[in-house]
């Protein structure tokens, strides 16, 4: 963020830095993220739903150039850039490789690091106001039934989360992830 004084900073703009968990409507489900520059923040996330780090986490932005410190750029192949470059916005996934400033937290570990530019109206302004991307995976805990409503956020997670109102978008699944290397479909939407 640009501001430097938490008293100019917005309610959503407060939360993020404070590391706290953010739920808000993305295409399909509501997600749960916050600042993957802080552990802490993705380690309660992590707890309260219940997954293990190893999984990893994507991150979700409103433009290219917001994911871009974390992707090593010079290591998508050519012939890859069109296919993902000219999926977004939209509700798609790639795995890419991730740059060194990508946390393991958020890789889980992996070479690699799931990003999204999202095409939702929510999410892009979220992204817009908090000048960075959010942690995004979906708001519930593991096992159970993604939320699709903030009344459903609510019942997961009551005041453990910063909630951003809103509707979910049309899409009946959560995105597809795809392999930024190979094109290889990981999970379907």
């Amino acid at each position: 963020m640009n501001t430097t004084s938490t008293e100019s900073l917005t309610p959503l703009q407060q939360a993020y830095a404070e590391g706290q968990l953010i739920a808000y409507p993305t295409e399909a489900v509501f997600g749960l993220g916050c600042d993957p520059e802080q552990q802490a923040a993705v380690e309660r996330l992590l707890q309260i739903k219940q997954r293990p780090v190893s999984k990893g986490l994507i991150l979700v932005g409103a433009t290219f150039s917001q994911l871009f410190p974390y992707i090593n750029d010079a290591a998508i192949p050519m012939d890859r850039r069109a296919e993902i470059v000219s999926s977004w916005p939209g509700p798609y996934t790639w795995l890419l490789p991730k740059s060194a400033k990508a946390p393991d937290w958020i890789t889980g570990g992996s070479e690699l690091i799931a990003v999204r530019v999202s095409a939702h109206p929510i999410v892009q302004s979220l992204c817009h106001e908090l000048d960075k991307p959010i942690v995004s995976t979906s708001a519930n805990p593991s096992g159970h039934e993604p939320a699709r409503s903030a009344a459903e956020v609510k019942a997961y997670f009551d005041e453990q989360v910063y909630l951003v109102d809103g509707e979910v978008g049309g899409n009946a699944a959560p995105t597809q992830i795809r392999n930024g290397m190979t094109g290889q479909v990981i999970r379907s939407s």
